[in-house]
């Protein structure tokens, strides 16, 4: 996958601005022996054998799927490249992407998130832009790779593709599944959580709101 890093440290600020950036205290470090010798700590202090074949590896393979896979997202050296093309031909109907799966982990438990964003968008029809459709799976996946709460993510995921697009008609709807419901605490298996983040026709407009709701409903 290609990376875009002006854009994507852009976009940091923009979400700074906003308030609605990831807590983060710029000490984001790849040294996976480092996060490995932490690791080990905590699987020696729960009583694992830590001399044991299954186990005594553990700590790294932890370390390198935090670093490469769940918390890429907190580098934004690594924000995809979001190809984008002038709106030459005045398209200004509804461009919708479905079951859009994201993978995250919840901040308070470090408990998976799992679950599927709908995202649309109306080109500006006059100074906005059209993207390559899988880019908005991309920039849902880079911020769903960070420690998370749904409404949070949800709001990054619209606040970025607004300012990327240059078009305030944005949505996003996402329903997951919080593994730190299921697996622990009340242990409710049967409950997922629903967010919407809806902007300018989307939230203003009867017609084309009900019109995303009536798509992202629809069974393939």
């Amino acid at each position: 996958m290609k990376y875009d890093a002006e854009l994507g440290n852009k976009v940091k600020e923009h979400l700074e601005g906003l308030g609605v950036e990831t807590p983060m205290n710029g000490g984001r470090s790849d040294n996976v022996d480092e996060m490995a010798d932490a690791f080990y700590t905590i699987m020696e202090r729960i009583g694992c054998d830590m001399h044991d074949d299954s186990m005594k590896d553990s700590p790294h393979r932890v370390a390198s799927m935090y670093i490469d896979e769940l918390f890429v997202g907190m580098d934004y050296n690594k924000f995809p490249k979001c190809t984008t093309f002038e709106n030459k031909y005045g398209f200004d109907s509804m461009v919708v992407q479905k079951n859009i799966i994201v993978k995250s982990v919840c901040e308070h438990h470090f408990q998976t998130i799992y679950g599927k964003c709908h995202i649309a968008y109306i080109p500006n029809s006059d100074t906005g832009y059209v993207v390559g459709l899988s880019k908005l799976n991309r920039v849902a996946n880079f911020f769903s790779r960070r420690p998370q709460v749904q409404e949070r993510l949800s709001e990054q995921i619209f606040r970025a593709l607004q300012f990327i697009l240059g078009t305030e008609d944005v949505a996003v709807f996402m329903d997951a599944d919080h593994f730190c419901v299921k697996a622990r605490g009340v242990e409710d298996v049967n409950s997922s959580m629903t967010t919407s983040r809806l902007g300018g026709a989307f939230f203003d407009d009867d017609k084309t709101r009900n019109e995303f709701m009536t798509i992202i409903s629809q069974q393939r």
